[in-house]
């Protein structure tokens, strides 16, 4: 059910991202949150901001990437954010399902700039991104983590809905079933639907290898289990 978790005993989950690309999410220009894990919930997720400063290399070849991949649906035009802050809780979006990125690439039941978001093992569907109209400064932690509940309670009162330039609505066949999105699924509901590859030019190429190579240098060797749930404790691990 969509808005609620569906495993773990997760309350208000948080999950702590670099920027730029956290921005880029709760902006509504990211759609896919690509992970080497699948996602341990549905519904409401926070997203904060870590302490490391993005380098403008690393934010030219986000912002080239997503240029590209929107431009493959007619959409030139995208305003980036202004800023990237860091250590901030910025907004949340609504996790609605988990695919494998090969799933991902091959459904054409969505827009094809969103399957040439499939750059990673694992890819989080994420729909409805709000921001927070002031984002404020809290320390972040590995893996998906407990938002401090009086932290909750001041940002739940200064969400703003975000209209990001191509909303997604993920077709999901099974709502309660977060990995039920197997190509097998997708057709017996669809049967029209025939598996499509996009056409890549020489600028989308060069900009899904810059896109590529900008997230590789903050891949984590040790990321925690996806079923592993931390609290803001001083045993946690402190990112951001």
């Amino acid at each position: 059910m969509r808005g609620s978790s569906s495993s773990g005993n997760y309350r208000n989950a948080c999950l702590t991202m670099h920027q730029p690309w956290a921005s880029l999410l709760v902006h509504g220009i990211k759609r896919v949150e690509g992970r080497s894990w699948p996602a341990p919930i549905t519904g409401r997720l926070w997203i904060h901001a870590a302490s490391k400063v993005p380098d403008e290399a690393t934010i030219k070849a986000m912002e080239d990437f997503y240029r590209e991949i929107y431009a493959v649906n007619g959409i030139t035009d995208l305003k980036f954010p202004e800023h990237y802050p860091v250590s901030r809780l910025l907004g949340c979006v609504e996790v609605v399902g988990c695919v494998r990125g090969e799933e991902l690439a091959g459904w054409d039941m969505v827009a094809e700039g969103v399957r040439l978001e499939a750059l990673t093992k694992f890819c989080w569907l994420c729909e409805q991104p709000q921001k927070l109209i002031i984002p404020f400064e809290m320390r972040g932690y590995q893996g998906v983590y407990n938002l401090e509940r009086k932290i909750y309670e001041a940002a739940i009162r200064g969400l703003a809905s975000v209209e990001g330039p191509l909303p997604v609505k993920f077709p999901l066949p099974n709502p309660r079933d977060r990995f039920s999105l197997k190509p097998g699924s997708i057709s017996q509901q669809y049967p029209e639907s025939k598996a499509c590859e996009v056409e890549k030019s020489s600028s989308l190429s060069v900009a899904i290898a810059g896109a590529r190579a900008a997230s590789t240098q903050y891949t984590k060797k040790n990321e925690n289990p996806p079923n592993v749930i931390q609290n803001r404790t001083r045993s946690s691990v402190r990112i951001g």
